[in-house]
């Protein structure tokens, strides 16, 4: 995760000025005023997801899973288009957002990706289309892979896959100074940090970083990152991603400081049935930075499938 590195940078400077920031949060998800009239609790082996369901229930499905750190939020405007024809689901993966922590501390990629698969098994979800951004994308590939009958297709936004950072089948030690900021999450520090996922950080509402910094600093989910961050694994994925059998549509920023941009041409080489689209001028998170564009391409790509 380039994110580390990153708030690493930035924590040196902010943080004495800001690590108090911090807000209190309540405890129950549906006393949130982030709690939406489409928004339920779905109880996978013990872990209370926050899932948001919109659009016609008899359309074809989309499942959205969201970034490191992040919560379904990330989503917003492009799931307002795409709600219009579509059915819509998202989700706070656990330590995230809403949904909190697991009561069993079960953070891996491995973990993550069962919990998505008996999520869309639970919610009796015929041949979804997922649709992953970075640490969304990885679990959402991985998903395809391990469940090949039930996915019918896969949008890739910057996906997590490829070795960076010098994570391998290893993890990396997460250093001190980003463990306070992924527990502390001190507003100016989230705020510079989110920046960094722009190309164009003006593109980035005041409201959002208000939004970010409210989930983060809710209870448990601090140390829920850095549970995830200290098992977080990349070994080679080529062969995994070459069993992926269903349309996939890549897409990638061309100034995305957190996974290079050249890595959708090796997920590109790795899978036989994908396409690639670069944006310019766009960082990390193409589904707010550019949401309309991104929602036009995601129409054009599920119309060669009808």
């Amino acid at each position: 995760m380039r994110y580390m590195s990153i708030v690493a940078a930035l924590f040196m400077v902010l943080f004495f000025n800001s690590c108090g920031q911090t807000t209190e949060a309540p405890i129950s998800a549906s006393d949130s005023p982030y709690f939406s009239s489409s928004d339920r609790i779905v109880i996978i082996d013990g872990v209370g997801l926050r899932v948001r369901d919109e659009g016609p229930q008899d359309a074809r499905t989309l499942v959205l899973v969201h970034g490191f750190t992040s919560s379904l939020e990330t989503w917003d405007a492009l799931a307002n288009d795409l709600k219009k024809d579509y059915r819509v689901i998202r989700l706070d993966l656990p330590g995230h957002g809403l949904t909190g922590p697991d009561p069993k501390e079960r953070y891996s990629n491995e973990d993550t990706v069962l919990i998505l698969q008996k999520l869309i098994n639970k919610l009796e979800l015929e041949n979804p289309v997922l649709v992953g951004n970075s640490l969304g994308g990885l679990v959402s590939w991985r998903a395809a892979t391990e469940n090949l009958e039930n996915v019918s297709g896969l949008v890739l936004i910057a996906p997590s896959g490829f070795s960076i950072n010098g994570v391998t089948e290893q993890p990396q030690k997460v250093p001190a100074m980003v463990k306070i900021y992924l527990t502390k999450a001190p507003a100016a520090g989230v705020k510079q940090a989110t920046r960094a996922l722009f190309a164009d950080p003006e593109k980035l509402p005041d409201q959002r970083i208000q939004d970010i910094t409210y989930m983060m600093q809710r209870p448990g989910n601090g140390e829920a990152f850095v549970k995830r961050a200290e098992s977080f694994t990349l070994p080679d994925p080529v062969q995994d991603i070459g069993k992926v059998k269903a349309p996939t549509l890549i897409v990638w920023g061309d100034r995305d400081v957190m996974v290079p941009s050249a890595h959708g041409q090796k997920f590109l080489e790795a899978m036989t049935s994908a396409e690639l689209l670069v944006y310019e001028n766009t960082g990390h998170v193409p589904q707010e930075e550019k949401p309309r564009k991104l929602a036009l391409d995601i129409r054009a790509f599920l119309s060669k499938q009808d």
